[in-house]
């Protein structure tokens, strides 16, 4: 398959994502029964993003045309993928960049997520039988020629030990912040809740943290997150308010709630689900430790940076950890 027919399959991809076919109603409820966190509301939102941003043929072809080397690429490598699975087809970036580079993918997924990966790719079979050749599955990823492996910080220690020696991108914990100045609108204070509590706040495009200014009003932020108290419908969301709203109140510490989200101060960018953390900063220079991007900081929402409610919504510009994908795939040849 030459580069344009690696674009038209995947466009094909994008609107088989957006039909209403039966046979993905059904892969959408098996990943909500192997994972209780992807709802059919979030897996719906990962599938549409992903045809929308990453799929759309004009989008596809101009993000190719950065990379000039894709064209004529001779010598195909094979890249081993280790995916996330945190939130729904997190890995499916890799996936389409190691694809449409030309390389041989072999990919490790998640336990958390395999059923919809799995399923595209077998969509990508029937229509074109050569994909097998380009894109496999395996539970160990051994004599690949490079890596891109996404997981915590503790296997990041593991991934480096078994792929250091190979040309490699290796991901470990991530979040996201936001920069408040307090003149935020209402919409934008409603488009940030979602940045937020999309997916629960799982992803690393979550904001996690809020830096805002000294005597900052948190009653309109707070009203505007209310929108997902239906969280709490959902066990597992639940079950993690209660948990840390009675940690911190045995610990006597401050915080401030609606009905499904915390607020308290902490100086960590990384939160934990229900929970958001903030911090005041009297002078904007105060913040800039997080300029640019800190390692533990994934994008940062606010004005003159990504915004609201785009956090959720990355194009295929917006490598994880700013680090080129396709740049890497095209010069595996040279390391």
């Amino acid at each position: 398959m030459d580069l344009q027919e690696r674009i038209n399959l995947m466009v094909h991809l994008g609107e088989y994502l957006q039909s209403d076919d039966d046979i993905l109603k059904e892969i959408k409820c098996k990943a909500e029964i192997q994972n209780a966190w992807f709802t059919q509301e979030f897996i719906q939102m990962a599938i549409t993003n992903i045809a929308n941003e990453f799929l759309n043929r004009s989008k596809l072809e101009a993000w190719a045309a950065n990379y000039p080397s894709l064209a004529k690429m001779a010598d195909s490598k094979t890249v081993g993928i280790v995916m996330a699975g945190n939130i729904p087809l997190v890995g499916f970036h890799d996936m389409l960049c190691v694809f449409v580079s030309g390389h041989q993918a072999v990919i490790k997924t998640s336990t958390k997520d395999e059923v919809l990966i799995k399923h595209l790719v077998q969509k990508m079979y029937e229509w074109n039988i050569t994909v097998q050749n380009q894109i496999s599955f395996a539970d160990n990823l051994k004599g690949c020629d490079a890596y891109i492996a996404t997981g915590s910080n503790n296997s990041g220690r593991y991934f480096e030990y078994y792929f250091g020696k190979y040309p490699h991108i290796i991901r470990r914990n991530r979040t996201s912040i936001a920069i408040l100045t307090g003149e935020e609108t209402a919409e934008q204070l409603d488009l940030l809740a979602n940045d937020i509590q999309f997916y629960f706040g799982l992803g690393c495009r979550n904001v996690t943290k809020i830096l805002v200014p000294v005597g900052y009003d948190f009653k309109p932020l707070l009203a505007a997150c209310s929108k997902f108290g239906h969280f709490m419908d959902m066990h597992k969301y639940k079950d993690n308010f209660d948990y840390h709203l009675t940690l911190l109140l045995m610990n006597l510490k401050y915080y401030m709630s609606n009905e499904s989200l915390i607020l308290t101060e902490n100086k960590s960018v990384f939160s934990p689900v229900s929970q958001v953390h903030y911090e005041f900063y009297t002078d904007i220079k105060e913040i800039e430790p997080y300029l640019p991007v800190a390692n533990e900081v994934q994008c940062i929402v606010g004005h003159g940076y990504t915004d609201f409610g785009k956090a959720q919504i990355p194009s295929l510009f917006d490598y994880a950890d700013g680090i080129d994908t396709m740049e890497f795939l095209s010069n595996i040849n040279t390391h």
